[in-house]
């Protein structure tokens, strides 16, 4: 145990590290404020939907050789996170199948895609840091740590000012539309905010785990909590919490851990031990 600590602190004192930790806790912070509200309104594996599009895009960014992918990256993602949450309110085509359908057929072209158009030797590996997380929260420059941050800043306060509309439109879009709420702006910019998130996560977790920073905390803070936003603040709690824990984990461990699935396992852990207190609760209560 005292190695651990002590390669944490000797790690601590390089700013590559230090820019992860930053970005790693902003990214769990803005991925947990939506997840309540997605889980609510059953969009849950959006984020993985969104991940395998923005997969896609990643993709054809490398391919056309561009140095900054986010230019193409977040366009296409928010797109399609419009496009998926208008489609799922279609009776034709609900929003699970809407889900599957896009992501299925971006993560299919982005594999092929980056097979007839490799740009590195092992495209195996490249494929496989994508999907699941690669060293690249290690290697963050100083401009990317500030537009990371900023982008965090800026989808916060949209959730802080827009709190109520959300609220409204989460638990009953067809009250808060006849109350005159302006249902499909407040989903478009849901979409928006979500899409954001997807992009910045993608370098910590990968593709294939991003859903598990925007559902894990949500219903662990549910066990516990009632109110939409005592579970809100909760579950942004839990979600900064165990980003910092797993990240110390993959950093202060000799075997040198992946960041992306050890964030991940820690949360799951945590999601179970909230479930077992949300458990002795309700028994307690009987």
């Amino acid at each position: 145990m005292t190695v651990f600590f002590q390669r944490i602190g000797e790690f601590l004192l390089f700013p590559f590290v230090r820019y992860a930790l930053i970005v790693g806790v902003l990214i769990a912070l803005c991925s947990s404020l939506l997840g309540v509200t997605l889980v609510l309104k059953r969009f849950s594996f959006i984020g993985d939907g969104l991940s395998h599009v923005a997969f896609g895009a990643m993709a054809v960014a490398a391919v056309v050789g561009l140095t900054n992918q986010m230019l193409i990256v977040m366009p296409v993602t928010v797109v399609s996170a419009i496009l998926l949450l208008r489609t799922g309110q279609n009776a034709r085509l609900k929003g699970d199948a809407s889900v599957a359908l896009i992501s299925v057929f971006a993560l299919a072209f982005g594999y092929l895609l980056m097979n007839i158009f490799p740009t590195s030797a092992n495209v195996s590996a490249d494929v496989c840091g994508t999907l699941f997380g690669s060293v690249s929260i290690l290697t963050l420059s100083t401009l990317e740590v500030w537009v990371c941050a900023g982008l965090s800043v800026v989808t916060v306060l949209v959730f802080v000012i827009f709190y109520n509309r959300i609220f409204a439109v989460t638990f009953d879009e067809n009250f808060a539309k006849a109350t005159g709420v302006k249902t499909e702006l407040y989903n478009m910019i849901i979409a928006v905010i979500v899409a954001v998130v997807i992009v910045l996560a993608m370098n910590l977790v990968g593709s294939l785990l991003i859903s598990a920073l925007i559902i894990f905390p949500a219903l662990a803070a549910m066990r516990v909590c009632k109110s939409f936003l005592s579970v809100t603040i909760c579950a942004t709690g839990i979600s900064v919490v165990t980003a910092l824990v797993g990240l110390f984990l993959a950093i202060g461990l000799p075997q040198g851990v992946p960041v992306g699935p050890t964030i991940v396992v820690v949360q799951a852990v945590a999601f179970l031990l909230f479930y077992l207190v949300g458990f002795i609760k309700d028994r307690v209560r009987v």
